[in-house]
């Protein structure tokens, strides 16, 4: 039976050292992407992908294009392996909504990937020249961790799902909103282990940047719906996707909003292409009736396969 399903990409903190390796070594459709990629940024990320260290995947213009063509992988062995296979909207959590651009087909694999790699240096140096950081608010209402971050002059990142909001700004008001959150009513306040203030005002001057290499760039409205992360809708325009990817870098990511929109619209299996299994845990939180398969290296795929067919 045909199986129609939303296809999810990754973002930023999900990469993991041996990502994609697999794939790499066993297919050689994987091999040809990845090498293009290598090719194409003129260096082995491959390596840094393969054998890390962690450290150096981990920085924002590696792990940047590292999820975007690994993401890809995963999208082309699940068309060859399902060429039935019925995507009713395609969306990405921060850097993976790029990738979602590339699979819909507004601009092709080389454009996606310089597109990435840059915004992935850019928000890079952002990070280097303002030092900020992030926090997530797990168990606390969004009208009260909205006040929280006012309170802080911080910023809401992600509004990931209920009950789970990210906290992005300078070090001292992520600090303070640390110390303030119980009072607020978050339980469980958690710094995270991020290099800068991703999706915050730190970040204007990589939008700024980006937002030229966006001007230059030429897109295709894509067939299938791509829900952007800053308005939780599908985009309608090219102009609209060059907005919507640009006020991204230092917008709110609507994570939970958007998932909601298409469960509402009727969609209820979800298939997560990339490490770390991030969105399909949000999954659960934001409504446990949708089903959220997700794969990122071999075993998982044979799963997800399985899964497809039932």
């Amino acid at each position: 039976m045909r199986k129609r399903v939303v296809l999810l990409f990754a973002g930023q903190g999900a990469q993991t050292v041996g990502m994609g390796k697999d794939f790499y070594e066993s297919d050689e459709a994987s091999r040809e992407l990845m090498d293009q990629e290598n090719d194409a940024l003129g260096f082995s990320l491959t390596k840094v992908m393969f054998d890390g260290p962690s450290a150096e995947l981990t920085r924002t213009s590696f792990c940047q294009p590292a999820l975007y063509v690994h993401g890809l992988v995963c999208l082309q062995k699940l068309s060859a392996a399902v060429p039935d296979l019925e995507v009713a909207a395609y969306a990405g959590l921060s850097l993976g909504e790029f990738t979602a651009h590339a699979a819909a087909g507004t601009y092709d694999f080389a454009t996606g990937l310089d597109i990435v790699a840059k915004r992935g240096s850019f928000m890079e140096e952002s990070t280097n020249e303002t030092q900020g950081s992030m926090a997530a608010m797990i168990g606390g209402e969004e009208e009260d961790v909205r006040k929280l971050a006012e309170a802080c002059d911080i910023d809401v990142a992600n509004l990931n799902a209920p009950g789970q909001i990210v906290l992005s700004g300078t070090k001292e008001g992520i600090d303070k909103s640390l110390e303030l959150a119980s009072e607020y009513g978050v339980r469980i306040p958690t710094k995270l282990d991020v290099a800068g203030a991703y999706h915050s005002r730190l970040m204007k001057g990589a939008q700024d940047k980006l937002a030229g290499v966006l001007e230059q760039s030429s897109f295709s409205i894509p067939k299938t719906p791509v829900i952007c992360n800053v308005d939780a809708r599908a985009v309608s325009s090219e102009a609209d996707i060059r907005e919507t990817l640009t006020r991204q870098v230092s917008g709110s990511v609507r994570w939970g909003e958007s998932i909601k929109g298409l469960i509402n619209q009727g969609e209820t299996l979800f298939v997560e292409l990339g490490p770390g299994r991030v969105l399909a845990g949000l999954m659960r939180r934001i409504d446990r009736k949708a089903k959220a398969l997700s794969f990122a290296d071999s075993d998982s795929f044979e799963k997800v396969l399985e899964e497809l067919s039932d």
